[in-house]
């Protein structure tokens, strides 16, 4: 993914390229580009054409352009504690805020997925009867990336385009990468078809093949999975690989059902929960403007409870109006039948009827149709953050009519890679680079088909050079080589808005507007990128200002 400023000025560079490139004699074109072939270099009556001097010429010209954007671009960094939008929404218009708990009020240390492998690959061994010897394996929390998909059938780790492609070079079995030219055999090409794709949630269910992890806990699972598969590939085991895939699945679910992973948290949780004051601060604010709170979280009540009071304080429910504990998400959102039930101070389920959700009280299970029954906080004027997007954010987009924000801690680090030099230099001129290829690939000639390829192999290491800034395996949580991923398309369809943490609320007043983009479609004129961006960013510098 490029930041907006490095994509809006290569695409404005690239019509001004185009227009030297599409130039003739003497000095480069000016104006659109004329139609049909460019011309080569000017020659002696009589004489062949150069075009292999033409062409180097024009990648010369083209470099020298995208070298000169590059300063412009770096003096509009985006800001990494932004919040962006993928549809316009003022929080003026927002009276009731709701939130996730994991890895959206809270955060958790390294250790935690450290924790979870291990758990899990314990219970393998211990309850599965898995080999012993995959004990040597170790959680590598630089393997995966959210939002990949898993063949369950095939056994391979995939990252897949917003259009069903796989990216090529990034599908693995085991800790190895598939080569491309098996991947295109076992698929028929790089293309998943609808059907095998995971179902609404990402699971892989009735006729399905593909699971999507979308979870921040599934990174754990993915590289689990992947090191048992190693195990068994390298020792030339035959096995069943959906055996392997609903084992590995059960042994991370046991590790939250079991308590394996709370028990783990309360007694040391110093060092896996992130200490964060910012939200307290963000709760705060919140609250001094009147706001009205809820929390509903999959987590049980004690281990919630201990952390609210780490990071927020002994008296955090006096900041929510309604706490919901295990609700079971997604079906909280669709199952009518379950009733609430409160919890008392020392988590004993009363049997009451309840007629009311009272601040102060916790409350377990229930679903949603009852909870605006007994709240009436409906549409547009709640908003509810979440980091799962299928569990937490799909449904109250697409069934309630919510606002929603995608938390999604990976959006930081990866902003700061995209605002070094190093990645502007290479994007700037990846993108321009392209525009040269396919204005030239005109020229049909041998002598000319010959630095094509050439330049097209630069194209293609540049590509990988940009998916190592990322992630080594996978590249980009957002992007494929040059489309938005799977993951990147599901997130646009069900958050209104999307940020690194809560913390990045306190940049903004209580009644902002987030207005989304107005990026070019492929058949607009990019007119309003030509030149250094004007329109408004979420930009480093006016941060650094304020």
């Amino acid at each position: 993914m490029a930041t907006a400023a490095a994509v809006a000025v290569a695409r404005g560079a690239g019509a001004r390229v185009a227009a030297a490139l599409w130039g003739g004699c003497g000095s480069a074109a000016r104006g659109r580009p004329r139609a049909g072939p460019a011309r080569p270099l000017c020659t002696a009556p009589g004489t062949a054409p150069d075009m292999k001097g033409y062409l180097w010429e024009r990648y010369r010209e083209a470099k020298r352009s995208a070298d000169d954007l590059v300063p412009s671009i770096m003096s509009n960094l985006l800001n990494p504690d932004a919040i962006f939008s993928n549809n316009e929404m003022s929080l003026s218009d927002i009276e009731i805020y709701g939130f996730d708990y994991d890895y959206t009020l809270v955060f958790y240390s390294k250790h935690l997925h450290t924790l979870i492998f291990n758990a899990a690959r314990d219970l393998l061994i211990n309850e599965h009867r898995y080999p012993v010897e995959i004990r040597k394996y170790e959680y590598d929390p630089n393997f995966a990336i959210r939002g990949l998909h898993y063949d369950v059938q095939r056994a391979v780790l995939m990252k897949i385009d917003a259009f069903h492609y796989i990216q090529l070079g990034t599908v693995y079995r085991g800790l190895s990468v598939v080569p491309d030219e098996e991947v295109i055999e076992m698929y028929e090409g790089s293309h998943v078809p609808l059907e095998q794709m995971s179902d609404f949630y990402g699971k892989s269910s009735h006729g399905n093949t593909m699971k999507q992890f979308m979870d921040i806990f599934s990174l754990p699972e993915m590289s689990l999975l992947s090191c048992v598969n190693e195990y068994f590939l390298k020792n030339n085991i035959d096995y069943e690989p959906v055996h392997l895939y609903k084992d590995v699945k059960d042994s991370i679910r046991d590790v939250h059902i079991k308590g394996i992973m709370y028990s783990a948290i309360e007694a040391d949780i110093e060092k896996y929960i992130c200490y964060a004051e910012q939200t307290r601060a963000v709760l705060a604010k919140l609250a001094d403007h009147g706001k009205k709170m809820f929390l509903i979280t999959n987590s049980p009540s004690s281990f919630v409870d201990k952390g609210m009071r780490y990071i927020v304080g002994k008296d955090w429910r006096d900041l929510f109006d309604v706490v919901i504990v295990q609700a079971e998400k997604p079906s909280f959102f669709n199952d009518k039948r379950r009733p609430f039930r409160k919890v008392n101070e020392k988590g004993v389920l009363l049997w009451d009827k309840i007629h009311k959700l009272q601040k102060g009280q916790i409350y377990k299970q229930g679903n949603l149709y009852e909870f605006l029954k007994l709240t009436g906080w409906r549409g547009s004027k709640v908003l509810y953050f979440g980091d799962h997007i299928y569990s937490d954010l799909a449904d109250l987009t697409l069934k309630h009519g919510w606002r929603t924000g995608a938390i999604i801690p990976e959006l930081r680090s990866e902003l700061r890679i995209m605002n070094t030099e190093q990645y502007i230099q290479t994007m700037t001129w990846l993108q321009t680079l392209t525009g040269l290829l396919e204005q030239m690939q005109v020229h049909r000639d041998p002598e000319s088909q010959l630095v094509l390829q050439e330049w097209k192999k630069e194209r293609k290491e540049m590509r990988e050079m940009t998916k190592n800034f990322f992630n080594t395996q996978f590249g980009s949580l957002f992007r494929t080589d040059q489309n938005p991923t799977y993951f990147l398309r599901r997130l646009s369809r069900f958050a209104d808005i999307y940020m690194a943490s809560l913390s990045c609320l306190l940049n903004y007043d209580v009644s902002h507007t987030f207005y989304p983009r107005r990026t070019p479609l492929q058949h607009e004129l990019p007119a309003w990128s030509d030149g250094a961006p004007t329109f408004r960013l979420p930009l480093l510098q006016e941060a650094h200002a304020k």
